[in-house]
């Protein structure tokens, strides 16, 4: 697994858009990549879920597709030395804000199944993690995952269940949520890649959802271990106006 750089604050939407990679993909409407069935998301934290497919969760919801969030982590270590949350009122408070989050997305409804895995070492329960995506999975279902080589130990963990999951039959799609910051324009393949084009609608309630996670988009404190860890330039390629998706 290779570690991958993710302080600062990344390859900019700036550069992104002004290479031109992402134009070149398919547009699709959200009904197009739409699953047949339930659509089980495998999130590594609180938020990725909404962060990486939050606008085409909303409009497959408004289209009566059920949804199941698996939890891995409950996003403990997002702070590491803050003077102000411990691990567990972090993980508290990050509960409470996907639970928001996911009704801002018209999912107040969703399963959401705690796997309680530790935040930054998925990696080492392995096996748990395959208990509990085999324990939700069921025959129908289509996995929405991180995408491979994401570039956070517990999403490239998380990914790596999903390539399993794939092996054994299940459909998945992948989104992206830290690929974006520490890869390049050049470096981006666009096989298997769409771009999803929700409607405003759709649009805006990502943006709300995005908004319920205050422990991760506004510093806790002025203490520096308390800075927000999605600031302004890592939110405006995570809020651009379409979301990119592998199949």
């Amino acid at each position: 697994m290779t570690v991958r750089d993710l302080t600062g604050t990344g390859t900019s939407e700036e550069r992104w858009q002004s290479s031109g990679v992402l134009d070149e993909l398919p547009r699709v409407d959200p009904a197009a990549v739409r699953p047949p069935g339930r659509v089980v998301v495998l999130a590594p934290h609180p938020d990725d879920e909404t962060l990486g497919a939050g606008a085409t969760l909303a409009a497959w919801a408004r289209a009566g597709t059920e949804v199941a969030v698996l939890a891995v982590t409950d996003g403990e270590a997002s702070h590491p030395g803050s003077p102000t949350l411990s691990p567990d009122e972090l993980a508290e408070r990050r509960v409470v804000e996907r639970s928001e989050a996911l009704g801002e997305l018209g999912l107040g409804g969703a399963r959401v199944v705690r796997a309680g895995l530790p935040d930054g070492g998925v990696g080492r329960h392995r096996s748990g993690l395959a208990a509990a995506v085999a324990d939700l999975v069921v025959a129908g279902d289509t996995l929405l995952a991180p995408v491979v080589g994401d570039g956070h130990p517990d999403h490239d963990a998380v990914a790596e269940a999903a390539t399993d999951a794939s092996a054994a039959g299940v459909p998945v799609l992948r989104y992206a949520v830290w690929w974006w910051h520490w890869a390049r324009p050049e470096e981006f393949d666009p096989a298997g890649a769409v771009a999803v084009v929700p409607d405003d609608a759709a649009r805006r309630a990502k943006r709300a959802a995005v908004a319920r996670f205050t422990t991760q988009v506004a510093p806790l404190s002025d203490d520096p271990a308390d800075a927000a860890i999605l600031p302004a330039p890592v939110l405006d390629r995570l809020l651009r106006a379409d979301e990119v998706l592998w199949r």
